[in-house]
């Protein structure tokens, strides 16, 4: 072989490299956008706009085996990092969510408590439904097995602060350091970071939206309140939360906080009952593509 025919040569398989390198780079580096699930995909909302109702979330997971192959990235010794959410900074929590149907969200505050919220988890199950759990972090650094049976069963898990203060009383290092912990503990615990955020006593204010933001969290508070934390009796919570029914609407309840017996109770008897109505009961389910 003369010395131009080993330049050709040299030239080819030169250029067959950087193909393949640049095919690479695409497959390993290709990032969609955030996307709400459940709806035909739209492009993002406009700051302040309602999120788009999603589906009635994911299955129950089943563990990975240990011997399952994965692919790694081409350096370091971790899975790859995600690109952060970026998420609007809204002035307003968002309220209610849109979408097509007969659609409603159910959620639960301030646990989990293993006095209360098992009981929660199994009326759930029984019907086959996903709800939201807001968790604070002190009471969930006690019943990690409560976070890991809850995102098992499908349910999403929410940031409610570590220790439920008033918000509007911190500082911006305070809240931030609420936030922070609380994400931190529920994803050592479960392996994802919560996307949505719920300020104590609904209590909002520019740091809570900036920080929560900060974080790749949406601010969700309610539509109808079942004010169930006064115990004013299991019908009555029943009635609520039935008179309030409608597309869209946020339930809120407790799971922890107090005496949670009737709010365990009014669920066995509200649920089956919306879902009779035609209700879909699902969760907004936001995620990294």
């Amino acid at each position: 072989m003369n010395k131009d025919q080993m330049l050709s040569r040299r030239r080819a398989l030169l250029a067959g490299a950087l193909a393949l390198a640049a095919a690479g780079q695409t497959g390993l580096f290709t990032v969609e956008p955030t996307v709400i699930r459940g709806a035909p995909r739209k492009p993002a909302p406009a700051p302040g706009a309602p999120a788009e109702t999603g589906a009635a979330g994911p299955p129950a997971r089943r563990p990975v085996k240990a011997s399952t192959y994965r692919l790694q990235p081409l350096t370091g010794y971790g899975p790859p990092r995600r690109a952060p959410l970026r998420t609007p900074v809204r002035r307003a929590p968002i309220l209610r969510l849109s979408g097509i149907g007969r659609r409603m969200v159910l959620t639960f505050d301030d646990g989990p408590d293993r006095r209360y919220t098992p009981g929660i988890l199994s009326t759930l199950r029984k019907h086959d439904v996903r709800a939201m759990f807001f968790v604070c972090g002190g009471m969930a650094a006690d019943n990690k097995d409560l976070l890991r049976r809850m995102v098992d069963d499908g349910h999403v898990i929410g940031n409610h602060t570590w220790s439920h203060p008033l918000l509007t009383s911190l500082s911006r290092s305070g809240v931030r350091d609420e936030m922070d912990r609380t994400s931190d503990l529920i994803e050592d615990t479960v392996g994802e970071r919560p996307l949505w955020f719920r300020a104590p006593y609904g209590a909002w204010n520019r740091a809570a939206f900036q920080l929560g933001a900060e974080l790749g969290m949406e601010p969700l508070a309610w539509t109808v309140d079942t004010l169930d934390w006064t115990t004013p009796g299991t019908g009555t919570i029943v009635t609520r939360v039935i008179d309030g029914a409608g597309p869209g609407v946020v339930v809120l309840s407790h799971d922890a906080g107090g005496d949670r017996s009737q709010s365990v109770a009014a669920l066995r008897s509200y649920l089956p009952d919306l879902l009779d109505e035609g209700y879909r009961i699902t969760v907004p389910q936001r995620r990294r593509v």
